[in-house]
């Protein structure tokens, strides 16, 4: 896999994609994500590459509508979670509003993807695989 650089995948820039001169401001939408695929695997037409792509998300969208954690090792983990209806207040007018339960859906990054995206060199992934390797063994010999 390419090293990533400034958060995204050498030559994969978010600004690249789009076309676009600064990554500053710049977003990559499913189109682009859908154009990656086509590029960087070959062997697909763009219809197939975009099947493939609405195929993942249909797939982690039925995952997380079952209340099932999507894991993703390297990248994070996706949980959906159900918030009860509780009282708030209108920011605008301060007066009391009931808000109602919903569904919320929460991303927490890997160590690993912060790293990446933190150009943390000195921590890099097997700077810090080193680390939960040895505290594994830390704490195994703990035991003994």
């Amino acid at each position: 896999m390419p090293a990533l650089r400034n958060g995204s995948v050498s030559g994969d820039d978010p600004a690249d994609v789009e076309g676009k001169g600064s990554p500053e401001g710049a977003r990559m939408t499913k189109a682009d994500i859908v154009h990656a695929v086509y590029n960087r695997l070959g062997g697909f037409s763009k219809k197939e590459a975009a099947d493939l792509v609405d195929l993942v998300f249909e797939t982690m969208k039925e995952t997380l509508g079952r209340g099932e954690k999507i894991k993703i090792s390297g990248f994070g983990n996706f949980v959906l979670r159900d918030k009860r209806q509780r009282q708030g207040r209108n920011p605008q007018t301060g007066d009391p509003i009931l808000i109602t339960e919903r569904r919320v859906l929460s991303f927490k990054a890997s160590q690993l993807l912060k790293v990446a995206l933190n150009d943390e060199e000195e921590l890099g992934a097997a700077s810090l695989m080193e680390r939960s390797v040895s505290r594994g063994a830390d704490a195994l010999s703990d035991r003994e």
